[in-house]
């Protein structure tokens, strides 16, 4: 995770070659789940880089958007809010600081297998969720 001063379409793009270029150099496919930001497309990659680089790197990646429509269902979110209330529940006085926070709570975390434990059923979806769903005998 890093921290940046600003969210364009260059700073996605230095991040996704930071991904596969050093934080995944040996994987075949890197699976990236990410909310539907206007930066956060290929394009961006192809503003940034030259033609062959861009591709070069979007080859590894395949993005995985969260649903616009059902944040309910956004497990991001989840852990977004777990970092929040573990790692920036204080005033944090500059970036390097942050950085090294947020690198400290991401290797903690990885390091604990920490996962999502999801308890929203299809049986509970069905009566909250019931003019979506048809009914079923």
């Amino acid at each position: 995770m890093d921290a940046t001063d600003s969210r364009t379409k260059l700073d996605f793009a230095a991040q996704m070659k930071r991904l596969a270029d050093e934080r995944y150099p040996e994987a075949e496919r890197i699976r990236v789940v990410m909310d539907n930001l206007n930066t956060h497309k290929s394009a961006s990659l192809y503003e940034a880089y030259a033609p062959a680089e861009a591709r070069r790197i979007l080859r590894r990646l395949e993005f995985r958007y969260t649903p616009k429509h059902a944040s309910w269902l956004n497990q991001a979110e989840i852990e977004f809010s777990v970092l929040s209330s573990q790692c920036l529940d204080r005033r944090i006085p500059d970036k390097e600081t942050l950085e090294g926070e947020l690198a400290a709570w991401e290797a903690e975390r990885n390091e604990a297998g920490a996962t999502v434990e999801w308890r929203f059923t299809n049986e509970k979806a069905r009566v909250k969720l019931s003019r979506l769903y048809p009914a079923t005998s």
